[in-house]
């Protein structure tokens, strides 16, 4: 139980003001678009995207070792970091 609670946490406060969250607000700020169809548009999307997440990881953890996928994540998010602070204006 406690790794679900982990990927919860983890993926909750990686949601937090994310390019997604923003968009769903401004969606929401429509008021000619109904609320409740934005959150079960919304909540399909990211339903549909972590699947493919798991199928993927599923079938990579297969392939590559558990520590090679951890090392080039953390590679790419350090590589996506540095080239945001470069990129700043």
């Amino acid at each position: 139980m406690r790794g679900y609670l982990m990927v919860f946490l983890i993926t909750f406060l990686a949601e937090m003001g994310d390019k997604t969250q923003i968009s769903t607000l401004l969606f929401s700020s429509n008021k000619e678009i109904n609320c409740l169809g934005i959150l079960a548009a919304a909540s399909c999307a990211l339903t549909l995207a972590t699947f493919f997440a798991v199928v993927i990881g599923s079938e990579l953890d297969r392939l590559v070792s558990t520590k090679t996928i951890k090392v080039v994540s953390g590679v790419g998010f350090i590589g996506i970091g540095v080239w945001s602070l470069l990129t700043a204006k």
